[in-house]
């Protein structure tokens, strides 16, 4: 083989790992995890968490969702503060449903399936 050919095989195979690994990654799905579906029937019922990044109420209603939260609509009320007052908020977390409704302090999951009727996965 000549000192061109192997050029061109270089090439050719540098192209072919390329494309190879562009088609593999183009496979790869976002991984869901376990309440991701939950959570985007609460977006999807308008149910909204206000709350605070130092609340710690807060922090746990968050934390039971694991990697799922970031569907669930939530106001930072540190950010917000005006649209909180207007909603009304008096404390962390509050729960706001679509008609209006105030559910105020931690709810947990079961209970939030409770009032958005969104079904809570089982393990």
């Amino acid at each position: 083989m000549n000192q061109k050919s192997i050029f061109f095989l270089i090439i050719g195979l540098l192209v072919l790992g390329t494309v190879a690994t562009v088609l593999l990654k183009k496979g790869d799905s976002p991984v869901s995890t376990k309440y991701d579906s939950f959570a985007q029937c609460l977006a999807e019922k308008n149910l909204t968490m206000y709350g605070a990044v130092w609340c710690s109420h807060c922090n746990a209603e968050k934390q039971r969702f694991e990697d799922s939260f970031k569907y669930v609509p939530y106001v930072e009320c540190t950010e917000t503060p005006d649209l909180c007052i207007e909603k009304g908020i008096e404390g962390y977390p509050t729960w706001i449903d679509g008609n209006g409704t105030k559910y105020v302090g931690e709810q947990g999951l079961e209970k939030l399936s409770e009032i958005s009727s969104c079904i809570l996965p089982t393990e």
